[in-house]
């Protein structure tokens, strides 16, 4: 009975502490979250340094975050206990339960607290070096480049940096130059951070080589986010340089946990990619392109590959290794590939045959698979087909060629790669597929701003992708050819290019049920083509005779029903077939230049009723004055309901009058060519045909009556708006007069003027008003004084003349000056001076000799030229012989081949 009654008593006196030992329990445990709250700071505190937390901490933080939730859970049931002990039947037995429960918590948090406060390692490992070093090569050529990053880096304004190229380039090597440059620099930076991000990205892995180079680990369950956060609390406390390698698409780096750079933190990212436009998607501060290897760099590159100085040095061996060097076009891996391939190469007959594969099927060439292998990543990554079909039309053109853009585009408005319903939307969007080759670095501006070209290597790479194609590319552009291949080798052939050759004849008839292209153009003396020679080219939709000797065109024709651009420019030809008129589906009809064409039935013309451009510019044909029933006449001209693009050629007023009753025809005259006018005293351009928005090119010939030349007159208007090319030739009397000063539109657009034989001008000092002006060419004027006259002041030196890049002066034996006020010329890369005896200064002002223009003229003629400034006349400028400035007889010519 005894032990009874001390159990009872021992139960009841539980039951009575049961709210004590509640409250004793709550301290406890805000004692035990305020110890664990210190810990986690010292743990954070030591993971932004890049320690790692050491497992027994870990436990310890578990089990007291264990604790926490079950003496809560055990709290409320004690509360739901006491309220039923006052309002009902008491369950004593529970309530010592609980109050049993509640000692065993506070035991457990005792022990917790002397294991919490005891003297335990927070975190552990070292801290991460600030750059772990790249294995390089050397930097061949990529000095000035590195050179440049340097100083970026050393702008508070910049913060994101793309560095953009081809494959190949050379930019993998510059990050990694740069990487290891802060092994002597690391004051610079706390830590400097090298990731591979590639063609497959994956926000992970980026999160995953910071992590491990900060020196975090994380549990596989942790998500994306989860891991942002860890590596941004790091990162935020850092002064960093995160260096991305070969980056493919735009990358979020906040996601990532990258904090952004600015001027506050000064923290840097670089990143390379292979197009501009990545650059622009990660909002690159500055975007710096990895140009090609200068010659002298290429042989550096290349030599240190061969590794044997004695074989490239030998008279019979070193012609034939620049040659393969200047296939290479300056690209590295092209380079190093090739010069690895020939480094056992002793005979003069393997380095012949390793060129006459480079020719023909670089693939071949060992290791050269493997860098278009590099290359097809790029191409595949290109946005569609279409663009991928557009790059792979470039490669028909010969080795290093610069491309005209417009007629790039009007190959592939035939090809059907654009859309030319709308011919407008279709030439704006050709130029827009021309920016994305070019910002993917496939393409590259040509001589000049109008052209484009294909590297060398990006062109044999366009071989090998065509030549797994079913259906092949036949191109020898510029092969030396003086017959065509055998037609046996055109079957299945999609497009076939034999451009600048010497063939004389094509007297076979192939069979080309896939031919889609045929460019047969500058091969001049080719004057003869079998009748029958397009009977089997079902598909064919462009064609391009233009610059040979072609008199006639076979009967054949008919046949071509697919045919959309047809380009006859530059021929031989007197007439042309009634044929023609069968090709309903031709769009484009190019004629200009056709100084032989005298006769077009009205058949050839009449049925062709989707046609779009009709250029007859320069032309022997003219529209005859007689209403003959048999000749194109204006009224069927002006049938061609689609016509958008009209070149015409005139020699009478009565065309001129005739002309002027067609105001469809008039709104689509681009190209006007007025020769040997007679009775033409007085043109004011303002009223020729055309003129308001569509003329582009107007040349004026052999009108030797033409006194005065009016130029804008009308105050408030604009006229000429579209005028591209200016070229007046052979007008002895002719006086230019400008009417007022100029209107927004007036010439705006004008680029080229060319001036030949207007003995009467004196100056043309209106032109300095034309803000796109690139060439100015002015010849056997003589007596022409002054280009700018002197009563002509430019108030503000940086709006004159802010485009022109060409001026070539030939034979004015008066001129004293171009200009009496000194200019900076922004974008002048050449000046031609030939037969100029009294022209004694230049108008040039520059700081530095690389701003300085190329100088063509008599070295007698230079030693007499006077200088303002010093620093000119000391200037690095390059002296060439006469006549060494390339000069035609045709001046529109000039500027349009």
């Amino acid at each position: 009975m005894g032990c009874l009654i001390n159990s009872i008593a021992t139960r009841i006196n539980h039951i009575r502490n049961l709210d004590r030992r509640v409250q004793s329990l709550t301290n406890a445990l805000r004692v035990l979250t305020d110890a664990r709250d210190d810990l986690k700071r010292q743990v954070d505190r030591a993971e932004s340094t890049g320690l790692t937390c050491t497992n027994q901490v870990k436990g310890w933080l578990e089990r007291v975050e264990t604790i926490e939730a079950e003496v809560i859970l055990l709290i409320e049931d004690v509360g739901q206990a006491t309220r039923l002990f006052w309002c009902c039947n008491p369950n004593c037995l529970s309530r010592c339960k609980l109050s049993n429960k509640v000692s065993q918590k506070l035991g457990v948090i005792s022990q917790l607290m002397e294991r919490g406060t005891s003297d335990v390692i927070v975190a552990e490992g070292s801290h991460p070096v600030t750059v772990e070093e790249m294995p390089i090569r050397l930097t061949i050529g990529l000095d000035v480049m590195l050179e440049r990053v340097r100083q970026v880096l050393k702008e508070e304004d910049v913060g994101i940096i793309g560095i953009y190229g081809m494959g190949g380039v050379g930019k993998t090597t510059l990050l990694k130059n740069i990487n290891n440059e802060f092994l002597t620099l690391a004051h610079d930076f706390n830590v400097v951070i090298w990731v591979l991000v590639s063609k497959d990205f994956v926000a992970e892995k980026i999160q995953q080589t910071i992590g491990e180079r900060l020196g975090l680990s994380w549990e596989e369950t942790e998500c994306q986010k989860q891991r942002a956060k860890k590596i941004y609390q790091i990162m935020r406390r850092k002064k960093f340089l995160l260096l991305l390698d070969d980056v493919w698409e735009g990358i979020d780096l906040e996601k990532i946990g990258i904090p952004l750079p600015d001027k506050i933190n000064k923290c840097k990212v670089v990143f390379t990619t292979r197009s501009m436009d990545v650059c622009s998607d990660m909002d690159a501060h500055c975007k710096l392109k990895v140009e090609f290897l200068k010659e002298k760099e290429s042989w550096q590159l290349f030599c240190e590959k061969v590794g044997r100085s004695d074989i490239l040095d030998a008279p019979s061996i070193r012609p034939h290794a620049e040659t393969i060097i200047r296939k290479c076009g300056g690209l590295p891996l092209a380079l190093i590939t090739i010069g690895r391939a020939m480094a056992n190469k002793e005979t003069e007959e393997e380095w012949k045959y390793a060129i006459e594969v480079l020719n023909k099927s670089p693939s071949e060439l060992r290791g050269m698979e493997d860098v278009f292998i590099l290359l097809k990543f790029s191409y595949d990554n290109l946005d569609n087909d279409e663009l991928r079909s557009c790059l792979l039309y470039c490669s028909l053109f010969p080795e290093d060629y610069s491309i005209e853009k417009e007629q790039l585009i009007e190959y592939w408005i035939g090809e059907r790669f654009l859309d030319s319903s709308h011919d407008g939307n279709a030439h704006n969007m050709g130029h827009s597929l021309i920016g994305s080759l070019k910002v993917a670095c496939f393409l590259e501006t040509g001589e000049e701003e109008t052209q484009v070209k294909m590297h060398d290597v990006i062109r044999s790479f366009a071989f090998w992708i065509s030549g797994k194609s079913e259906k092949k590319f036949l191109i020898q552009a510029s092969a030396g050819l003086t017959e065509a291949p055998s037609a046996i080798n055109w079957e299945g052939a999609e497009r076939i290019s034999f451009f600048d050759n010497g063939i004389t004849e094509l007297l076979e008839i192939p069979v080309c049920p896939y031919l889609s292209t045929l460019l047969l153009q500058w091969n001049s003396c080719l004057n003869k083509i079998s009748s029958g020679f397009f009977q089997f080219m079902p598909a064919l939709k462009v064609l391009d005779l233009s610059f040979t000797s072609v008199r006639e065109i076979p009967m054949s024709i008919c046949k071509l029903v697919e045919l959309h651009h047809l380009d006859l420019s530059g021929t031989k030809l007197s007439s042309l077939p009634k044929e023609l008129g069968g090709l309903a589906k031709l769009r484009h009809l190019d004629l200009q230049r056709t100084h032989y064409l005298r006769t077009i039935p009205r058949e050839a013309i009449s049925g062709l009723s989707q046609l779009r451009v009709l250029n007859f510019y320069y032309s022997g044909w003219e529209v005859q004055d007689c209403e003959s029933e048999n000749e194109v006449r204006f009224a069927d001209l002006d049938c061609l309901r689609h016509l958008t693009t009209l070149g015409i050629t005139v020699s009478k007023l009565t065309s001129l009058r005739r002309l002027s009753g067609f105001n469809s025809l008039l709104k689509c005259i681009q190209y006007l060519y007025i020769k040997e006018y007679e009775g033409l005293f007085s043109l004011e351009l303002s009223s020729t045909p055309g003129d308001s928005e569509r003329l582009r090119r107007l040349s004026i010939n052999n009108c030797c009556n033409l006194e005065y030349l009016e130029i804008g007159v009308g105050a408030g208007k604009t006229w000429l708006r579209s005028l591209e090319v200016l070229a007046l030739h052979g007008l002895p009397n002719m006086i230019m007069v400008w009417g007022n000063p100029v209107t927004q539109g007036c010439l705006q657009n004008l680029r080229s003027i060319n001036m030949w034989h207007c003995h009467k001008l004196k100056n043309v000092s209106w032109i300095f008003r034309l803000p796109k002006l690139e060439m100015i060419y002015l010849f056997y004027c003589k007596e022409m004084e002054e280009v700018i006259s002197e009563d002509e002041v430019v108030e503000e030196d940086s709006k004159a003349f802010p485009s022109l890049r060409t001026i070539s002066i030939r034979d004015l034996p008066e001129l004293r000056s171009f200009s009496r006020q000194v200019m900076s010329f922004p974008s002048l890369e050449r000046i031609a001076v030939i037969d100029c005896p009294k022209l004694k200064k230049l108008p040039l002002k520059a700081s530095n000799a690389s701003a300085l223009p190329t100088i063509y003229g008599s070295k007698e003629w230079w030693d007499k030229l006077e200088w303002d400034e010093t620093a000119t006349r000391g200037a690095i400028i390059e002296i060439r012989g006469v006549p060494c400035f390339p000069f035609v007889s045709d001046p529109d010519l000039q500027c349009t081949l």
